[in-house]
């Protein structure tokens, strides 16, 4: 039995990429002897970290993972995200030991600065290239970075020297959608070492049947999210006695609370109860203002036979059924608008999500992707 060496820096506040990199490591284990090397964004010594950010290279890291391959001896190391406790080091320590790797890009964090895409930052409709890494007119210095010039410096150098890494290291780079990997593409990566590999959505729960009368989202509570604009246009809406509601946290989360009180927050839940209240749910919805890869809100809502209502952006579009009913022009909130009233007739909401359901079970097919996976790290 091959072994693999996962690698992943947990985020402080756990989202979807943490519940996909759970989802994958138990995916993997059904073929594979798994080692998992977490590492976690706990800052004890400032300067310390402060050098790190800097050089993007971390030696405390270096050594928990040369302690980790030489007590395991992978057969294949999986990376995912590295920002920043684990620190672009890993690469390096990887290429030492001359270890097959394989990276999992969960996002663009690697060419813009706050890896979001939204023009002006979010202060457009269109998305925005201007920040660019590998474009001589980014600008450094416009506060991308949790309003930051600090911090959208060391994140911009993280970047250019996480892309000459894509560019130029013999690591094969798994991408959750075709869109992503043509943009790779058009940044000049080589088509031969990007492959098209989705996050596994693992779900053993059913939906369960009863009379759903809410409209829900589940995630970052924030601008770039779209969140002021999805409740408006809820607020616009002709629904019956079709409620929303809102789980998790984030800046905005206190502000859009006390601005509308007739929609229900409910605060961060572990992930069992987000289940819970999908599966009950009409549909799920999302209004995000990005490039979004695989949000597992929606790919969960299908494997519980709920329907979702998206933004044609980035590679959403590629785990629904083609020409698929309920999905808006990115940023039209009058298309959003007519969306949002179709939830009227339940009928079709109840066969739409069978719909999603059965594509989802063939294009996320447990037995092809531990398959695929194999194909990627044995080429």
């Amino acid at each position: 039995m091959k072994k693999i060496l996962l690698i992943h820096n947990k985020y402080r506040n756990t989202g979807g990429e943490d519940t996909a990199v759970s989802q994958e490591i138990n995916l993997l284990k059904e073929q594979y002897e798994v080692k998992v090397l977490f590492f976690h964004n706990d800052i004890q010594n400032y300067p310390k970290q402060l050098f790190s950010f800097l050089m993007n290279r971390n030696s405390e890291s270096r050594k928990i993972l040369e302690d980790a391959i030489n007590d395991f001896k992978p057969d294949i190391a999986y990376v995912h995200n590295t920002w920043f406790k684990a620190s672009l080091e890993v690469f390096y320590v990887l290429k030492k030991y001359n270890v097959k790797t394989l990276l999992k890009l969960h996002n663009f964090r690697y060419d813009c600065t706050n890896y979001f895409f939204v023009n002006g930052h979010l202060r457009g409709k269109s998305k925005c290239l201007a920040c660019n890494l590998q474009k001589k007119n980014r600008q450094i210095f416009n506060k991308y970075y949790p309003e930051s010039y600090w911090k959208s410096l060391l994140v911009i150098l993280y970047g250019k020297k996480y892309f000459k890494i894509l560019k130029e290291f013999e690591i094969k780079i798994l991408v959750l959608t075709d869109f992503h990997r043509r943009y790779l593409d058009q940044l000049g990566i080589s088509k031969d070492k990007v492959f098209v590999f989705p996050n596994y959505v693992e779900n053993n729960k059913t939906s369960i049947e009863v009379e759903a009368s809410y409209l829900m989202y589940a995630g970052r509570v924030s601008e770039e999210k779209g969140l002021e604009e999805l409740i408006s246009t809820y607020l616009d809406s002709e629904l019956n006695n079709i409620r929303l509601k809102i789980i998790g946290q984030g800046p905005m989360y206190k502000q859009l609370k006390q601005k509308y009180t007739t929609v229900d927050f409910l605060g961060e839940l572990d992930h069992d109860e987000v289940l819970e209240y999908i599966g009950n749910s009409l549909a799920v919805i999302t209004c995000t203002k990005l490039y979004e890869g695989q949000p597992m809100l929606l790919c969960e809502a299908s494997s519980l036979s709920v329907p979702s209502i998206y933004p044609e952006t980035g590679g959403i579009s590629e785990f629904f059924p083609s020409g698929y009913a309920l999905s808006f022009k990115q940023f039209d909130y009058s298309d959003l608008l007519e969306k949002i009233n179709m939830l009227n007739d339940k009928s079709f909401m109840s066969d739409l999500g069978r719909m999603n359901r059965d594509f989802l079970k063939i294009y996320l097919n447990k037995d092809e992707l531990i398959s695929k996976f194999a194909e990627i790290s044995n080429e």
